[in-house]
């Protein structure tokens, strides 16, 4: 035992902690619009049982989001603790993405979940449903932003080499970087089918 690697063993534990990170915000997504299509059926036709099935639900996908927000910032200790060089050459790529994720579609939802967990009752229907979206709308930009640092991992661009670390020259290139419009929409349907798959499992 004592002739193990620690950084091997570091990148053990990055490898099972985003094993399972995955499958939490994957699920997130998908049932935030499951919610957001439960809840205007709801208001659309004030059928009670769209009601308990969207509260059903909204419990589910509170642990799924709690959940993958802690393995997350786990996660982000951890790339740089196992893979320190590679974060000191592509922080001023990876940083900026991940900063930007958290400061739009992390605080949007994070801005919208209380009215959508305790708001019911205490807040009109109307912008209980807006909140629902708002929510279902940060995910959507959460997957945009961590699939633009993790595609330009794989296809980078829009970056110079200078003084042994990676310089921004286009941020567009960066975040729209050859990969990212294939493996975004691919992203997205694993989550819309995660979701499905849920469902079908609490049938």
């Amino acid at each position: 035992m004592a002739e193990l690697d620690p950084a091997l063993l570091a990148r053990v534990q990055f490898a099972f902690t985003v094993s399972f990170h995955i499958i939490f915000p994957t699920m997130s997504i998908g049932l935030a619009w499951f919610l957001v299509m439960v809840e205007g059926l709801w208001l659309k036709t004030g059928d009670l049982l769209y009601q308990q099935i969207y509260r059903f639900w909204l419990n589910i996908f509170a642990m799924s989001f709690a959940v993958g927000v802690v393995t997350g910032i786990v996660l982000s200790f951890e790339f740089g603790l196992a893979f320190a060089k590679f974060a000191q050459l592509a922080g001023p790529v990876i940083g900026p993405l991940i900063g930007l994720e958290v400061l739009t579609s992390f605080f949007l939802e994070a801005g919208f979940l209380g009215i959508m967990l305790f708001g019911s009752g205490r807040v009109g229907p109307r912008l209980h449903f807006f909140a629902t979206c708002m929510v279902a709308l940060g995910t959507l930009l959460s997957a945009s932003w961590i699939l633009a640092a993790n595609s330009w991992m794989q296809t980078p661009d829009g970056v110079a080499w200078q003084d042994g670390h990676f310089v921004v020259t286009d941020w567009w290139r960066v975040v729209v970087n050859p990969s990212w419009p294939v493996r975004l929409p691919h992203m997205l349907l694993a989550a819309f089918l995660t979701g499905r798959s849920c469902q079908e499992v609490c049938k």
